[in-house]
């Protein structure tokens, strides 16, 4: 933007100095020329009385004084055909004037000036002065660079003040484009200066107006998901005290343990709503992976699943949190212990990549036709499942696919990108 107003101005004012400058031009070489021409007339008209009244005798010491102070040859042409002072052919020119009075007439190499002097015994004598094309444009070349080099410097002078006034609108711009781009990397803090234009202290306005709005509705919405997260804490203890009162002191330990495992998850909710944003997290995935494949695993057994697992040993860095790692792998999981039969194998691949690591979830259950969408699923499920395995991937900065397995079924896959 900030280019293409200085290249308008330039433009512009290339055109202005153009009409402006061309007819001065035209104009100075019209009186350089009329300047010569007036010179050499008033010296022409100098010997008129002279020639009117002197014969040649006395008339020979003026012209040749006169040709020698001047630039301009004069020449004397008598009615009885005597010629004096510089030397020059009796033109077309001169005998038109011996006929018709004083006139100018202008050749390839410049102008004659003939003065008619009439009144003589013998006839009409002509005084002719000369002006060559050299003297026609004395001067005329330096004036034409003087125009020249005033018109570059008044071109120079509006582009540099149009590139200051385009750096006064184009910076709050570009400024607004910062604070854009912070805001949507989650600087909620973000706040644009006032200053540029009027437009553009509106805009500006507006901006930070949003930006304290988002703001707002972002802590409005962790807190609710935190008091949520937090009410249930109370039915969790409950249940934990119920499994602890159980006879069965295996079954006591399997609930109780599922009862810590589901507490932690709703501490970390809440955790991850009030502080998300803090400082970008990381975990190893390989630790991650292998920890939830083992607590799955007991599932598994109970409804005879081929469970296949190929784990790097790690440690492999991912730009997502522990918790966020584990809750993701757990969504995936358990969509396949709801959407497939008992006995369905499933197998879980994770290995590094350049940029960090790759996660799959690869079942032979029946499949789906296509990806279900946020909040909807044909399952009877709430269709979060996948969105949360989405989110994970993008959060680190990564891509999620959804892939059918061969011959059937489904494969999830997330390329997590190192922190």
């Amino acid at each position: 933007m900030r280019k293409r107003l200085a290249l308008l101005v330039a433009v512009t004012m290339s055109l202005v100095l153009v009409a402006f400058l061309v007819p001065l031009a035209i104009l100075l070489q019209s009186v350089t020329a009329d300047r010569a021409v007036t010179a050499a007339t008033a010296k022409a008209q100098s010997l008129t009385s002279l020639v009117a009244t002197a014969d040649a005798r006395t008339l020979q010491p003026a012209i040749d004084q006169l040709n020698t102070t001047a630039g301009h040859p004069v020449t004397v042409f008598l009615p009885d055909g005597t010629v004096l002072g510089a030397p020059a052919a009796r033109t077309p020119g001169v005998q038109l004037a011996a006929v018709q009075g004083s006139l100018t007439v202008e050749d390839a190499d410049g102008r004659e000036i003939l003065v008619a002097v009439q009144g003589l015994p013998r006839g009409t004598a002509v005084v002719r002065a000369y002006v060559d094309r050299a003297e026609l444009t004395r001067g005329l070349g330096s004036a034409w660079l003087v125009l020249a080099g005033l018109g570059v410097l008044l071109l120079a002078l509006g582009v540099f003040v149009a590139d200051r006034l385009a750096r006064a609108v184009v910076r709050p711009v570009h400024e607004l484009a910062e604070v854009s781009r912070r805001l949507a990397d989650g600087d909620l803090d973000a706040r644009a200066r006032s200053g540029g234009p009027a437009e553009v202290r509106s805009v500006t306005l507006a901006l930070n107006s949003l930006a304290a709005r988002i703001r707002e509705l972002v802590r409005q919405e962790r807190e609710a998901v935190a008091d949520i997260s937090h009410r249930l804490r109370t039915p969790l203890t409950v249940l934990r005290l119920d499994a602890e009162s159980l006879r069965d002191p295996e079954e006591a330990e399997r609930i109780t343990g599922h009862a810590e495992s589901l507490e932690r998850q709703v501490t970390a909710l809440i955790e991850q709503a009030r502080h998300r944003d803090s400082a970008p997290v990381s975990c190893d995935a390989a630790e991650v992976v292998v920890e939830r494949a083992a607590f799955w695993s007991v599932l598994a057994q109970d409804q005879d699943r081929e469970v296949h697992l190929y784990l790097d040993p790690g440690p492999l860095p991912v730009a997502v949190g522990a918790t966020e790692l584990a809750a993701c792998l757990d969504a995936l999981l358990g969509n396949v212990f709801a959407h497939t039969p008992e006995g369905t194998t499933y197998t879980i691949s994770l290995y590094p990549k350049p940029d960090g690591a790759r996660l799959e979830v690869e079942d032979l259950g029946p499949g789906f036709d296509e990806v279900p969408l946020r909040g909807r699923s044909g399952a009877g499920s709430t269709g979060l499942g996948l969105d949360i395995a989405r989110q994970t991937a993008r959060s680190s900065g990564g891509e999620f696919h959804v892939h059918r397995a061969m011959p059937h079924g489904a494969r999830i896959v997330l390329d997590l990108r190192s922190p």
